[in-house]
């Protein structure tokens, strides 16, 4: 039998599968030797997403006064570097090996003429919702731009020069809103809405990561602790950071002790199945009113990366004029519910804390009689 099964190519067969059962914990593993690869982005959640980019082209006195007139040999070059552009935009992924194809929501072209300096400036933007951004489209749509003006402006001028092609604003995923280091022309800057990327700044938090291991040493808190940091790059003031094990009563007189002190609270643990994952009940006891849409949103962003998601008992609760906010134990779990929320505590903090600005009724405008 020892024999058949050392000379059966199908004992060698399985014989390898378990090899690679054991040196490959996932299949990606198998992949990551290769050279070239796309940034994998199957994990991520589709965000809105924008981004605009800006080039020029100097055509020198006689072919930017053909341009002006639409006298050049092709006519109006401008309309169709318009839609050069957005055909442009639309192809990026054609034209670079490693960009992801996306579908495009929103692709414009502007272009301007620069008498003075005797230029014609490309300006493009492009949106979308996805899983990662659109600044390489943008560029793209502008490249495009500027090389059909170039070709078709090159029979009654040769000597002609794109440069400046830049990006300037990109807007979306984990960095939020990020602008070319060297500003953005004026005419744009009171266009497109800059949201903060410290959306927390000046609010007041504390943490309690719920955890009989951390409690006793035995587990080091890297939950707790990428809260912390997270928070104070989001401008947050984290005046508290609390290790608790999984005890009611403990947590129950935290709770209380903190609540009104400061604008919210972040627990971490204790929102699993087990008999002593307590969190949910005493935040739930000790609310004035629950919030139940953040518990279905941390469920249901968290289940893009791992289906146990769905077994979690987060949930959120006010208690005196605190925002509580029960998010899992893992440091993933608290990534990404992070990552949700902060685009919405600003919004919801204001509320709790009856901001002026949030009750006052709409002025009514004159009319003019």
């Amino acid at each position: 039998m020892k024999a058949i099964q050392e000379s059966h190519p199908i004992s060698h067969l399985l014989e390898d599968k378990l090899k690679h059962t054991h040196t490959h914990k996932d299949i990606k593993d198998f992949f990551k030797d290769s050279q070239y690869h796309m940034v994998d982005v199957s994990q991520k959640k589709p965000t809105f997403r924008r981004a605009v980019a800006m080039g020029r082209i100097q055509v020198g006195n006689t072919a930017f006064t053909h341009i002006q007139n639409k006298t050049l040999p092709k006519g109006d070059v401008l309309k169709i570097a318009e839609i050069a552009g957005i055909q442009g935009a639309k192809n990026a992924w054609q034209q670079m090996p490693m960009c992801h194809p996306l579908p495009l929501d929103h692709v414009a072209i502007h272009l301007e003429l620069d008498e003075e300096n005797h230029a014609v400036t490309t300006f493009a933007l492009v949106s979308t919702t996805a899983k990662t951004g659109v600044e390489m489209e943008a560029l793209a749509a502008v490249n495009a731009s500027l090389l059909t003006l170039y070709d078709l402006t090159k029979p009654v001028e040769p000597a002609l020069t794109i440069s400046g092609i830049r990006l300037l604003i990109k807007e979306g995923g984990k960095k939020g809103i990020w602008i070319h280091p060297d500003g953005i022309p004026e005419k744009l800057q009171d266009l497109l809405p800059m949201t903060s990327q410290r959306p927390l700044e000046n609010r007041s938090a504390a943490i309690i990561t719920m955890s009989d291991r951390a409690y006793n040493g035995n587990y080091e808190d890297l939950s707790g602790a990428y809260l912390r940091k997270a928070l104070k790059e989001l401008g947050c003031n984290v005046l508290n950071c609390i290790i608790l094990p999984d005890e009611a009563i403990q947590l129950e007189e935290t709770l209380k002790s903190l609540a009104g002190q400061v604008e919210f609270i972040i627990t971490t643990g204790g929102t699993g199945l087990s008999p002593r994952d307590i969190t949910p009940e005493v935040i739930e006891k000790l609310s004035t009113r629950t919030v139940p849409g953040i518990g279905e949103l941390l469920r249901y962003s968290g289940s893009d990366h791992m289906s146990t998601a769905w077994l979690s008992r987060s949930l959120a609760g006010v208690i005196d004029t605190s925002l509580v906010i029960a998010l899992p134990g893992s440091v993933n779990a608290v990534k990404h519910g992070l990552e949700m929320l902060k685009a919405i505590l600003p919004h919801a903090l204001d509320h709790i804390q009856n901001k002026k600005h949030i009750h006052e009724p709409p002025v009514q405008k004159e009319k003019n009689v």
